[in-house]
């Protein structure tokens, strides 16, 4: 899929733009916004106006796609701090996709002041200007991961944002989202849109810590991961805690995770892997979750989400 023909922009309930994924059988972005879902589910999270008073800035964009992301951390980091030199990595699958969003001027609407340089990363795959210093690695993350950690490079936000675990668990494995932990400074944040038990659960294996972000426009929260209560307060403000309801969600048997040994399975495999343990598994059903909370006004929040 290397035709930017096949990319056709679909418009959101903010305005903006995005494309629907004909590999995966998914939007991009959520319908009630595309740009909003860039900065209040992934660039506030990693709270990228605080982190912006540092002379240097790292940020690890797994699964960049249109540049969303990373378009709206720039615009954050560099509005707060305009001389933040900032270092970028996206790690991307399909290089036609930041193309074709390109192409289809999709930051037209958007008063991006960076599209010059969007448009470079898309098509030559590295910038580098006084202030920023960026790379988009093309294949499947899982491979594309090992020279990042190889490098050193320690991010201090990393925005996880691949297609839903159903339709693409091997980002979302414990094996994979420990390889992230490794790149994520002592002191960073990890922010994804999924509240997914079995993502929080892979998490928490990494070793994380994990809060509830706010939803955006859905009704299901996301999540936002950090080392360690002590790196988390040094610099940022204090995660903001799961319900009772998400917590009891981790006792069922959708938190049990998604695992793929050597990084490399295909997606069928990892699916039925995580099926047959939770046919297994002496957790509670999630059915019994759902009864409980389905009367409370959380719980009928937090049923918005996938399992």
């Amino acid at each position: 899929m290397s035709d930017l023909e096949n990319f056709t922009p679909k418009l959101t309930a903010d305005g903006s733009f995005t494309f629907v994924s004909q590999e995966f059988g998914e939007s991009f972005h959520s319908h009630y916004g595309a740009k909003q879902e860039s900065f209040f589910k992934f660039v506030e999270p990693t709270q990228l106006a605080t982190a912006a008073q540092k002379p240097v800035l790292r940020l690890l964009d797994v699964c960049y796609g249109l540049g969303y992301n990373t378009a709206a951390a720039l615009q954050t980091i560099w509005a707060v701090n305009p001389s933040c030199c900032v270092e970028v990595i996206g790690l991307e699958l399909n290089p036609s996709v930041p193309q074709a969003a390109i192409a289809h001027h999709l930051f037209d609407n958007w008063n991006c002041n960076y599209i010059e340089i969007l448009k470079e990363l898309a098509f030559e795959h590295q910038v580098q200007t006084p202030c920023l210093k960026a790379k988009l690695l093309i294949g499947d993350a899982r491979t594309t991961i090992t020279p990042v950690h190889q490098s050193g490079f320690w991010a201090d936000g990393i925005f996880l944002d691949p297609f839903s675990p159903p339709q693409c668990p091997q980002l979302w494995t414990v094996e994979f989202i420990k390889q992230l932990s490794l790149c994520l400074h002592p002191d960073g944040l990890l922010a994804t849109y999924s509240c997914s038990a079995a993502v929080r659960t892979a998490l928490l294996s990494a070793g994380l810590i994990i809060g509830s972000t706010p939803p955006v426009g859905r009704r299901s929260p996301g999540t936002v991961a950090a080392h360690s209560p002590s790196a988390e307060l040094k610099n940022y403000t204090a995660l903001p805690p799961l319900s009772q309801a998400e917590k009891e969600h981790l006792l069922t048997r959708a938190a049990i995770p998604y695992r793929d040994p050597q990084l490399s399975d295909p997606t069928e495999i990892i699916i039925m892997r995580r099926q047959q343990e939770q046919q297994t598994s002496w957790l509670e059903p999630t059915s019994g979750w759902r009864k409980r909370w389905l009367l409370g006004t959380q719980g009928r929040d937090f049923m918005g989400t996938s399992l």
